[in-house]
């Protein structure tokens, strides 16, 4: 099986600036690493996409924030002054938006949205099984408000343009960013049809703030949102825990006919805006359960990875996802020593609690938790 893999160059233009910790040279950096580590030929191949349209964009936000969106970055490119004059913070969170001249950034955010239109696309109409986007997983942007480095959320459009364009029933949205997907989560929160399931840092500890176990949806879609909130330093352990207590059994009784997967290196050991102990072999683990599962359910899946504030970690762990999800025979190294505290999951016995307290509010809701 040939996978195809949705990147483009422009990406490198989703640049926040120097001294941000979201920068464009992952865009750069990945796809040779990927090619350096993986022959090319028989094995996948990059699929270049094309921007979405202002119709797309329609899909998941309004015509006022997109109008919005579009005039601040023409205006800040130009230098001039728009942003002081309108409500600026109804639309975008002032802390993460570019210093400077923000550049092509939202010209870069709507190739993302493209990219995923198109992965709709290859497994809807082609069939594919697996498909991979390189960039994106913008998952805190919401239909009016753009916040945590996020102007369109990329994977909420592959979910509704499933719903949507093709008429599927039951789409999987399984977000394994260190970060809780406020943004995804709230667009399907009363949404039967959409199963969010969200293993993220304890949100006491991290932003957003959001994403306790005991949020599970509202009105047709309650139960429908699972949120598992991971203890600080939790490791390989703890998300093997998570993954075969909670992910793997509820995604067995839904029997999504689409996996939507996002998330990068973030839950990793070294990262540097996050506190969980994920090594790199972890991250291959996730994307091998993820693997399994869409074999067992006979569905596809779309992995949306673009997350992750350690360069020197991020190719190794996005590697090593690639490499799980698609099956791909490579071994990944760690890139860097593991600290002792880290040696082993320490938390683990806190994760078990967790998954307990998450299985028992959704007990009323799927047999596999009762």
């Amino acid at each position: 099986m040939t996978v195809s893999i949705l990147y483009r160059e422009e990406l490198r233009e989703y640049d926040f600036g120097l001294g941000h910790p979201f920068r464009g040279d992952r865009y750069e950096i990945f796809p040779r690493v990927l090619k350096e580590q993986i022959a090319e030929d028989g094995k996948f191949h990059f699929v270049v996409a094309d921007t979405c349209s202002e119709e797309d964009l329609r899909l998941i936000c309004s015509q006022e924030y997109i109008d919005f969106t579009r005039e601040y970055f023409r205006a800040a490119n130009a230098g001039e002054t728009f942003v002081r004059s309108m409500d600026f913070p109804k639309y975008h969170s002032l802390d993460n938006l570019p210093r400077g001249k923000p550049g092509k950034l939202e010209e870069a955010a709507r190739m993302m949205i493209g990219q995923v239109k198109k992965a709709a696309e290859l497994v809807a109409e082609g069939g594919e099984e697996i498909v991979i986007c390189i960039g994106g997983n913008l998952h805190h942007a919401k239909p009016n408000y753009g916040e945590g480095f996020c102007i369109y959320n990329d994977n909420a459009f592959a979910a509704k343009h499933l719903l949507d364009e093709y008429g599927l029933e039951r789409i999987m949205v399984l977000d394994t960013d260190a970060h809780q997907g406020n943004g995804t989560c709230e667009y399907f929160y009363t949404d039967p049809r959409v199963l969010f399931v969200d293993l993220h840092q304890d949100p006491t500890t991290l932003y957003p703030g959001v994403g306790f176990a005991n949020d599970i949806g509202q009105g047709e879609g309650k139960g429908f949102t699972i949120n598992v909130p991971m203890p600080v330093y939790a490791g390989i352990d703890s998300y093997r825990m998570a993954l075969e207590q909670v992910v793997e059994p509820v995604t067995r009784e839904f029997r999504p006919q689409v996996i939507i997967r996002n998330g990068g290196s973030d839950p990793h050991f070294a990262d540097g805006l996050t506190n969980l102990g994920l090594p790199v072999a972890g991250f291959k683990m996730i994307g091998e359960k993820i693997r399994s599962l869409t074999h067992e359910c006979g569905c596809s899946e779309i992995d949306i990875i673009g997350s992750g504030y350690n360069i020197q970690v991020l190719p190794s762990a996005w590697l090593a996802l690639i490499s799980g999800v698609a099956g791909f025979d490579v071994e990944v190294e760690e890139p860097i020593s593991i600290p002792a505290r880290f040696a082993e999951d320490s938390v683990a016995d806190d994760t078990a609690k967790v998954v307990q307290r998450v299985r028992g509010y959704l007990k009323d809701y799927w047999t596999c938790f009762s």
